[in-house]
């Protein structure tokens, strides 16, 4: 059992759930949730801190600013404290309220922007709002994940080899994207391997980080309203784009079977799923990476008036919602002391 000083320390990286009596396949998600950021982002978040203190950019008055929706912005918040640093994160109406409280029990304080950009999206007004707090005090230091190369280093050095330590047959790996620091980083990593793996990114319908028309999305983790600056398609063999509907389909049954992840989760393993049954895919040995679990998204993916008022009563139909029959009748008597007459 390791024994840690500071709460950046922990990440349990080795941990896999076979979902082949889910949804068929031998398909491996991989966990990243479980450290005391709760998602991958705190290898991101530790690698670009690290990085700015190395060099001189980041000072013991600075007060760190980033852009996030959510997980980010928890890993931030939690390496700041950790450290003695202020922080402040940028975020808008998308970023799940728990994900806000948990950044303000850290001590960090949270900026909501409201104006859609150009895009449809909030991603252009946050970073104009970052830019403007740069320009005004030079003790503000912006990490910019969006183009920091500390992103994709930290799964080049971690999270790609260990992938590749427990499965060294690996064929296919599909990974979310949003900034593309993960993407970037396996697939540099495993462009470098002995054997080939098709890496294959996943993308949220509406986003335009791939291209193509601009779109609604309400689910926080993956998409962009921008072309991210750190993708090299080059490194990416296909590009499979999900719907929210689908996501939330595939989070439901994942929670069926005692599974609670996030929204980037349903839509990682809602692509691979539906990749998969497009393959002769018995003897692949295919994985996907879960970037965290499912406890932020207890007041949007899974709940029912969320769910409602954005995609309608169809979507709780085969979403697998609980059967409201379940809430008639009597409730069960709590077990008690029994007592003689």
């Amino acid at each position: 059992m390791p024994v840690i000083s500071a709460p950046h320390a922990f990440n349990e990286g080795s941990l896999f759930v076979d979902l082949e009596s889910i949804f068929g396949y031998r398909l491996y998600l991989k966990c990243e949730g479980f450290n005391f950021a709760g998602s991958i982002k705190l290898k991101a978040a530790n690698e670009m801190v690290e990085s700015a203190e190395r060099d001189g950019t980041l000072k013991p008055d600075s007060v760190l600013v980033e852009s996030s929706s959510g997980n980010l912005g928890v890993a931030l918040s939690m390496i700041a404290a950790s450290k003695g640093y202020r922080f402040l994160c940028v975020t808008d109406p998308r970023c799940n309220l728990s994900t806000k409280l948990l950044m303000e029990a850290l001590g960090s304080q949270v900026h909501v922007v409201t104006d859609l950009d150009e895009n449809g999206g909030f991603l252009g007004t946050r970073l104009e709002y970052l830019r403007a707090l740069c320009a005004s005090d030079d003790r503000y230091v912006w990490l910019s994940q969006y183009t920091n190369a500390g992103n994709w280093r930290a799964h080049y050095r971690t999270t790609a080899p260990e992938i590749a330590g427990h499965f060294p047959r690996l064929d296919v790996l599909f990974v979310g994207t949003g900034t593309a620091g993960t993407l970037m980083g396996c697939a540099r990593w495993f462009r470098e391997w002995h054997r080939p793996v098709r890496i294959v990114a996943v993308d949220s319908a509406g986003s335009v980080a791939f291209g193509g028309p601009p779109g609604r999305r309400m689910i926080p983790g993956l998409g962009m309203s921008m072309r991210p600056p750190l993708l090299d398609e080059s490194y990416v063999d296909e590009v499979i784009r999900v719907e929210e509907a689908d996501t939330i389909r595939t989070c439901h049954r994942l929670a069926r079977r005692g599974f609670l992840f996030g929204g980037s989760t349903g839509t990682v393993v809602s692509a691979a799923t539906e990749w998969l049954a497009r393959q002769d895919a018995r003897e692949l040995t295919a994985v996907a990476i879960a970037p965290d679990l499912g406890e932020r998204y207890l007041d949007t993916v899974y709940q029912t008036n969320w769910l409602q008022d954005l995609y309608g009563e169809q979507l709780l139909d085969s979403a697998g919602m609980p059967d409201p029959a379940w809430d008639e009748g009597p409730a069960p008597r709590a077990p008690g002391r029994r007592h003689r007459p």
